[in-house]
C-alpha cells in the first residue's frame, strides 16, 4: 500500500472541520480538545485546547500517539504559532486520587477550554462538559480530526517534558522512559522504592500491599 502524503494526511485530517463548516454553510471558528495521561501510575492528566485557522493549517499533524517524539517536537512549535487560541490545564496526582481520573480528565477540558470564544469545539468521545460554546464528541477523535490531534500533540509534549524532568527529581522509577505508565520496570521499582510523591495512590494501592 502506497505511504499516505502530508497532503493526503492533511486532507483525511480535515474531513471532520470541512463537513462541519459545510453543514453550517459560513466560515467557523473550530477547537480541539485532547488529553494525555489518563492511564499512568504517576503524574498528571493534561490536557489541551487548540484553533487554528483553516487557512494556517499545519501538514504532519495527527494522532500524537501515531508521531515519533522527534516529529511531534517538530510539530508542536508549529502549532503554538499559527494557533489563534491554544491552552492547557493541568490534574495532579492529588486530585486525581480525590475526585478520580474521569472527572479529573473533565475539569482539566473545562479548564483548557475556558478562554475560548470560537463555534464549536470537538472532543475526543469524553462526554457531559460544560464548555463555552457547542461541543461534538467525535469516537477516535484524535485520529479523524486535525484540532483534536494538533491538541493531543501540544498536551503530549508538554506532559512528556515535565516527566523529564520529573525523572531528575525522581530517579529509580525511569519516568524519563516510561512517563509514568505502568511498565513492568515501573512496577518493580515502586514495590522496591515506594510510591513518590508524583505517584497515584489510587492506582498503585495493588502494588504498593504486594510489597
Amino acid at each position: 500500500m502506497a505511504r499516505e502524503s502530508s497532503e493526503e494526511k492533511l486532507e483525511r485530517m480535515t474531513l471532520t472541520e470541512k463537513q462541519l463548516i459545510a453543514d453550517a454553510g459560513r466560515t467557523l471558528v473550530l477547537a480541539g480538545i485532547d488529553e494525555v495521561g489518563r492511564g499512568p501510575l504517576a503524574g498528571p492528566v493534561v490536557t489541551a485546547c487548540v484553533s487554528i485557522p483553516m487557512d494556517k493549517l499545519i501538514p504532519g499533524v495527527d494522532d500524537s500517539k501515531k508521531l515519533s517524539e522527534k516529529q511531534r517536537l517538530e510539530l508542536y512549535p508549529k502549532i503554538v504559532e499559527n494557533a489563534s487560541y491554544v491552552k492547557t490545564a493541568w490534574i495532579w496526582q492529588d486530585e486525581i486520587d480525590r475526585i478520580n481520573i474521569l472527572n479529573a480528565t473533565k475539569k482539566a477540558m473545562e479548564e483548557c477550554a475556558g478562554g475560548f470564544d470560537g463555534d464549536v469545539i470537538l472532543i475526543d468521545a469524553v462526554d457531559g462538559l460544560r464548555l463555552p460554546c457547542p461541543h461534538k464528541s467525535i469516537l477516535h477523535g484524535d485520529a479523524m480530526s486535525f484540532m483534536i490531534a494538533a491538541a493531543s500533540i501540544v498536551a503530549k509534549v508538554e506532559r512528556d517534558a515535565f516527566m523529564l524532568e520529573a525523572d531528575k527529581k525522581y530517579p529509580g522509577y525511569n519516568f524519563a522512559a516510561n512517563k509514568g505508565y505502568g511498565t513492568a520496570e515501573h512496577i518493580r521499582a515502586i514495590k522496591e522504592l515506594g510510591p513518590c510523591p508524583l505517584h497515584r495512590l489510587s492506582f498503585i494501592q495493588k502494588f504498593v500491599s504486594e510489597a
